[in-house]
């Protein structure tokens, strides 16, 4: 999908903008993956949906404009940046090299033209050639720049926009990029970066600038629970940026088939406590201190009270009254507001699910496999719903044999036994395990736990050791107290990660897309413990072993009798046991 060619696309027109093509490019050569996913939901997806059947909402594609990788090539020739990014410079070398750079005249000129008519925030986006390939999806690899682009003069707006493309431009060689390509073996040389710049979903509130409703759908779900089957399909919903969800935050995850049903948590104090608390926007209000190579520079994290104050939760949450000790559809009186979507979900007040529920078999048949697709919605300028499609890309599903029983889960044996299970297959002679101490975990100090782990990492993977990984809350949050705030270079040794519960509850199994679609891609397993039915970890057995080095917070030990890991993806059911104990 990634090879599209810009000239597929209509090129820029100065002056055009507001009046023109939705979707054009300027420069040549390949669009890369996230802009060919827009390029087909445009000639093939929106053509062939049946828009009767949901009139109350305005689908749409935002207005965008992919830079192709012939002006990236340019860029790179034109301040002499090969020979720099052939060795293996830092992050903050690359950085301060990236921003002395500066972009080919020929784009120059358009990227002018296009600032001068816009003044509506802009997301600038990686669309690399191998981004969202089904093998190698680089998803979350590389970043993308949200600009408020709301400064009075077009050169004040233009330097900004001109700063998020060297910023994109650099993180094609950032340390998480290298270290990617190193575990998956490709060339880091063939990689070539185009760009898509887009027009942001959302409304200005205060000094906030935020969706409604921000969403990932997949027609394939890892952790089906209740009647759904995997094949059912998964969404997840968060207010705010769609930040909130692809980077493993808290959303409100539902099957498209059951859409009252919600997740299986232990109690409504569970619900309670594991919905979303916080979300993302854009600053609108006084610029920050400047910091061009930050990702997060012009966003910030807000509360659920501003959100309320903002009159954005009438359609999303819920409330508690103590009362009944019952949750009531909607901003019902006071009262703890909780954000699961139900108005919407139960009370049907917007037909999302039912456009949902036609829109993903549809990009499946479009894109020709298993497909995520995000999208984003808020009430465009008449009033009405305006719901745009961000992004599709394809995703890898369990292929193969390796069916587990119920009786096998019960077995006695068993290391790890686990009823949430990500990947499928056998995994054989496994000698190592890392894993966090339980006696002394704390969330607080998650940032240093990733810290350790990342030497362990690069130690065991220069070896050629491939080992299981067992630690606490979501692997790869953003958010250190959901989890160990780890990127995928510094696990991508391992073939084996485990979530594990601490405590009696724990938030709901993350699908963030980001760090997910790279673990499939990758067939590394992934085990989600949650204290329940078969779920457990033998820990004493663990800590019995011998311990080849034990840090703070994690414990390597090595084994004599190598393990055994299998993964039935389509039952969900994981399992690790010793390889002479079949």
């Amino acid at each position: 999908m990634s090879d599209r060619k810009c000239e597929t696309l209509p090129p820029f027109r100065r002056g055009s903008w507001d009046g023109g093509e939705i979707f054009t490019r300027m420069g040549a050569g390949g669009i890369g993956g996230k802009a060919a996913g827009l390029l087909l939901l445009q000639q093939e997806f929106l053509p062939r949906l049946d828009r009767d059947e949901f009139p109350e909402l305005r689908i749409s594609l935002p207005r965008s404009v992919v830079i192709g990788t012939s002006m990236f090539e340019a860029f790179m020739d034109l301040n002499d940046l090969w020979e720099l990014v052939r060795g293996n410079p830092s992050d903050q070398r690359i950085a301060d090299a990236f921003m002395r750079a500066h972009l080919p005249p020929e784009l120059v000129g358009d990227l002018r033209d296009l600032i001068s008519q816009v003044h509506a925030p802009l997301a600038v986006r990686s669309s690399s050639l191998l981004e969202d390939d089904l093998d190698h999806p680089f998803a979350g690899v590389y970043s993308t720049k949200m600009i408020p682009n709301n400064q009075p003069d077009t050169d004040s707006r233009f330097r900004c926009l001109d700063e998020a493309i060297r910023f994109v431009y650099a993180t094609t060689f950032f340390a998480s990029a290298r270290d990617y390509f190193r575990a998956t073996g490709l060339d880091h040389r063939q990689e070539r970066m185009a760009i898509l710049i887009q027009e942001m979903v959302g409304n200005r509130h205060g000094d906030r600038l935020y969706p409604e409703i921000s969403g990932v759908c997949r027609s394939f779900n890892y952790y089906p629970s209740g009647a759904a089957r995997p094949t059912d399909g998964v969404v997840n919903l968060a207010l705010g940026l769609g930040r909130q969800i692809v980077d493993g935050g808290l959303s409100w995850g539902y099957c498209p088939v059951y859409p009252t049903t919600p997740p299986p948590f232990n109690d409504l104090g569970d619900r309670m406590y594991n919905t979303q608390k916080k979300f993302w926007a854009v600053n609108m209000g006084t610029p920050p201190p400047p910091d061009p190579m930050g990702e997060t520079e012009f966003l910030v994290e807000c509360d659920l009270l501003q959100a309320e104050e903002d009159g954005t939760l009438d359609r999303s949450v819920s409330t508690y009254d103590a009362g009944s000790d019952r949750l009531r559809l909607g901003m019902v009186g006071k009262g703890p507001r909780i954000l699961d979507y139900g108005p919407m979900l139960v009370g049907d007040t917007l037909p999302v699910n039912t456009f949902l529920r036609q829109a993903i078999p549809l990009a499946e048949r479009t894109m020709g496999c298993p497909v995520e697709m995000e999208f984003a919605m808020d009430k465009g300028p008449d009033g009405a719903d305006r719901f745009c499609l961000l992004q599709l890309r394809p995703m890898a599903i369990p292929r193969g044999e390796s069916k587990i029983t119920a009786v096998e889960m019960n077995e006695p044996d068993l290391i790890l036994a686990s009823e949430r299970a990500l990947g499928h297959g056998v995994k054989e002679g496994i000698r190592d395990v890392v894993f966090v101490k339980p006696e002394t975990f704390d969330f607080s100090r998650s940032q240093q736990v990733a810290q350790e782990v990342d030497a362990l990492n690069r130690e065991l993977h220069k070896q050629g050791r491939p080992y299981i990984l067992i630690g606490f809350g979501r692997w790869g949050s953003s958010d250190p107290w959901l989890g160990i705030p780890v990127y995928w270079g510094q696990i991508h040794g391992a073939a084996v990660i485990v979530e594990a519960p601490l405590g009696p509850a724990g938030p709901d199994p993350s699908q963030g897309a980001h760090f997910f679609h790279n673990l499939i891609a990758e067939g590394t397993f992934y085990l989600t413990i949650q204290g329940r039915g078969t779920d457990r970890i033998d820990w004493d057995w663990l800590q019995s072993r011998p311990v080849v080095s034990s840090g703070r917070h994690t414990c390597h030990v090595q084994l004599e009798t190598p393990l055994q890991v299998r993964v039935d993806g389509l039952a969900g059911f994981g399992l690790v046991r010793q390889e002479d104990e079949r």
